[in-house]
C-alpha cells in the first residue's frame, strides 16, 4: 500500500474500511498519498476513511467484544500500544465437533494522526482537500470516524 505501482490511471481512487490506519508510520501515510496522486488522472479524485484517534481510545477503554455465530466464537480486544496506537487481537474459536474448538487468532495494529496533519500532507499534492465526519456533518473533537476527499 505504501509505494505500489499499477498500469494506468484512474478517475478515483479509494481507500476504505480504515485501511489506511494500519500504516504505522506518518511517513508512511505521505507515500500512499504520493502513489496514489501518481495514479490519478487529471482531475481525479482520491477519497479515503480513517478511524480516529478518539474511536481508537474509546475501543482500548471498552471491554472486549464477544461474539457468537453458530456454535463459533469471535472475541476481538482492542489494547494501546506502548508506542501509540492499538492493537486489535482477534480470536476466533472454532468449532470443529463435540466440545473441541480450533484457534484461529491475529494482532492487528491501527494508528491515527491528526487530521490537520493528515490534511497538510495532503494539500502537498492536491488542490482541494475536504474532510467530513462519517455521518456527514463537520469534523469536530467527538468524530470517530472520517472521509478525506481529495481532487
Amino acid at each position: 500500500m505504501v509505494d505500489f505501482r499499477i498500469d494506468g490511471r484512474y478517475d478515483v481512487i479509494f481507500c476504505v474500511f480504515d485501511s489506511i490506519n494500519h500504516v504505522k508510520r506518518f511517513s508512511d501515510w505521505k507515500k500512499v498519498f504520493t502513489a496514489v496522486r501518481r495514479h490519478l488522472s487529471p482531475g481525479g479524485c482520491f477519497i479515503f476513511d480513517i478511524n480516529t484517534q478518539r474511536k481508537l481510545e474509546r475501543l482500548i477503554a471498552e471491554p472486549p467484544w464477544v461474539h457468537w455465530f453458530g456454535r463459533n466464537l469471535l472475541i476481538i480486544d482492542v489494547t494501546a500500544l506502548p508506542s501509540g496506537g492499538s492493537n486489535w487481537n482477534v480470536k476466533v474459536f472454532e468449532h470443529l465437533n463435540g466440545s473441541r474448538y480450533a484457534l484461529h487468532e491475529e494482532d492487528i495494529v491501527e494508528v491515527s494522526f491528526p487530521s490537520q496533519q493528515i490534511v497538510a500532507a495532503l494539500r502537498a499534492h492536491y488542490v482541494k482537500v475536504r474532510v467530513v465526519d462519517s455521518d456527514r456533518s463537520r469534523p469536530s473533537a467527538k468524530s470517530e470516524r472520517l472521509i478525506f476527499t481529495c481532487t
